[in-house]
This record gives C-alpha cells, sequence and structure tokens, in this order.
C-alpha cells in the first residue's frame, strides 16, 4: 500500500498517524487533502532508527544526546535537512530543517521493514481531535484511508514532544508525551520557550486553534450550566455539575499519565454527548500537565 503512493492510518504509542511514503510528493499531497491541512503545516518524519535519520538530517553534540537518550520514544527533533535527502518538500513545508521521531512497537517495525521515512500527522481532520484508537480515525476519515490498522488504545494518548536544538540551546517548540523536566535533566539546562509560540510555524501543532471538538469548550472552569459536559480530574467538581449531560474525570486519583492518556479519547466522548458547551477544570501545569493544557488552550482557541 505504501509503494504505492496509498494512505494507511497507523498505530503508534503517541496517537494514530496517518502515514504515507515521505519521498513520493503524490502521496504526501493526499495526506494534506485528506485531513484539509494547510500547506505552510509541516509534518513529522517517522523512521526506524538513528541510522536511519541520519541519512536525511544533520546532528549537533546536543541533538545527538537527545537522540540517544529519548529514541525510540514520545520525541521530535527539528534539524538541519540535508542537501542531498530525498524528502519531498510538501513534508517540510518548504523549510530548511525536517521534524524527526523513531517511535516505538509495531511502528517502528514496519519503518525498518519498508525502508523509507513515513510522513504521518494524526490521523484526523486538520485542528480537530487527534485520534487515540482505530475507531476513532474511522469514525472521522473513513473510507478516505485505504487502510486502517488497529494497535489498540494508544498508550501515552498526547502527540510527541517536539524539540528544536541550536547553539544557544534547546526550543521547546510543542509540549507532549515526553516532559520537559526529564528533557532538561538531560541536557542539564532549562528548555527555551517561545513568549508566542504561535507567531512562527517551526513544525507540527503549533497553529493557535487545534485539537477541537466541535462543542464549544472552556477551560479552567468553576460551573456547569444545564446540559453541559464536564470533564474534570482528581474528583474535582464544578457548581451546577449536577445538570450536566456527562461528567468524565480524566485521573480520579489524579495521576497526569493517566489523565494524558484519555484526554482526547474523553473530548471525543463529550463531543458525542449532544452538549454545546464542554466545561474542563483547572489541570496542574506540572509535569505531563503542561502538554495538557496546551492541548486544552488549542482547543479552546476562537476558530477561523
Amino acid at each position: 500500500m505504501l509503494s504505492q503512493g496509498g494512505l494507511i492510518a497507523l498505530p503508534t504509542e503517541t496517537v494514530y498517524g496517518l502515514a504515507a511514503d515521505a519521498t513520493c510528493g503524490t502521496a504526501v499531497a493526499r495526506i494534506f487533502e485528506t485531513k484539509g491541512r494547510p500547506r505552510f503545516n509541516p509534518l513529522i518524519c517517522h523512521m526506524s532508527s538513528l541510522e536511519m535519520v541520519e541519512r536525511y538530517v544533520e546532528f549537533n553534540a546536543l541533538a545527538l544526546r537527545l537522540a540517544e537518550a529519548f529514541w525510540p520514544g514520545a520525541l521530535t527533533l527539528v534539524l538541519p535537512l540535508k542537501s542531498d535527502a530525498a524528502i519531498n518538500p510538501l513534508t517540510t513545508a518548504g523549510l530548511d530543517t525536517l521534524a524527526v521521531r523513531i517511535p516505538t512497537g509495531f511502528a517502528r517495525t514496519l519503518i525498518a521493514d519498508y525502508d523509507r521515512p513515513l510522513a504521518a500527522p494524526s490521523a484526523n481532520t486538520s485542528g480537530k481531535i487527534s485520534p487515540t484508537t482505530a475507531e476513532h480515525v474511522s469514525a472521522d476519515l473513513g473510507d478516505s484511508v485505504e487502510l486502517i490498522l488497529d494497535g489498540g488504545p494508544a498508550v501515552i494518548g498526547l502527540e510527541s514532544t517536539i524539540l528544536k536544538p541550536a547553539a544557544g540551546g534547546v526550543e521547546l517548540l510543542r509540549p507532549g508525551g515526553l516532559a520537559a523536566a526529564d528533557i532538561e535533566a538531560v541536557i542539564g539546562k532549562r528548555l527555551l520557550r517561545r513568549a508566542d509560540p504561535t507567531a512562527t510555524i517551526d513544525a507540527p501543532g503549533m497553529l493557535r486553534s487545534h485539537y477541537a471538538p466541535v462543542a464549544k469548550m472552556t477551560i479552567n472552569a468553576e460551573q456547569a450550566g444545564h446540559g453541559d459536559a464536564v470533564i474534570t480530574f482528581a474528583g474535582k467538581s464544578l457548581a451546577g455539575q449536577q445538570n450536566a449531560s456527562t461528567v468524565l474525570d480524566l485521573s480520579p486519583s489524579g495521576d497526569l499519565r493517566e489523565a494524558a492518556a484519555n484526554l482526547f479519547a474523553f473530548m471525543v466522548q463529550a463531543d458525542a454527548a449532544t452538549a454545546t458547551q464542554i466545561r474542563v477544570v483547572s489541570i496542574p501545569q506540572t509535569g505531563l500537565g503542561e502538554a495538557i493544557n496546551d492541548r486544552l488552550e488549542r482547543a479552546a482557541a476562537p476558530r477561523s
């Protein structure tokens, strides 16, 4: 299927990806068309080994340290593209850098067997909730994907953390399934953060409105209205919650890993409750809470 320019929905440890051969322009174009994705929004290339990655991008010492510490896993690095790299320019959105990662499990095995990188953004309509099950992909994209591979629910449930190593340090472009504190422990310095992360699109997941349900979403909510859907955490309750159409607790025990794994699936359930408003309680900003809050803020952002 891949060698013929087809699209497959691929299970990874983060979310399900819509995968195509990153060296084939027509296949990559189909990703953008199927998702309705803006062409200026680059894609992540998934590869099977550090040796494969080194065919396409340049590493400095800091980038290599990060790769050796966290690959395979939920880390994406934005690195300078080699001049002779056989990556279709649609994949990079015309940038001179490439976002790369090595997934775990089945996806890695498939890429190793195919021996070419796969461009694979989340397998959903652009801007909507990312899929964490094969059923989510089918409900959203349906027959526009030739093949959906069912690997069960995604273990992490949030997209990868995206970093851009540079001479002045390491820039956090998108928080994700790898916590900032774990990265900082390896590099021995704090990650750099932009004042406005949406000002320049250097990597996927940087659009102001993203991961959005159909219903309007309010974050850091303190009160629920009649018929609202409520997403809570650690047993918190909202005033008026007894009149909600549904109440979903991301993690009754307050475990942020469990909350991250449940986030997108619970957003889908809340949307399916036919509420016009989804209210989400405040989530701690520590650890994976940074990535959870990033997704919630983008899901609640004004939509064009």
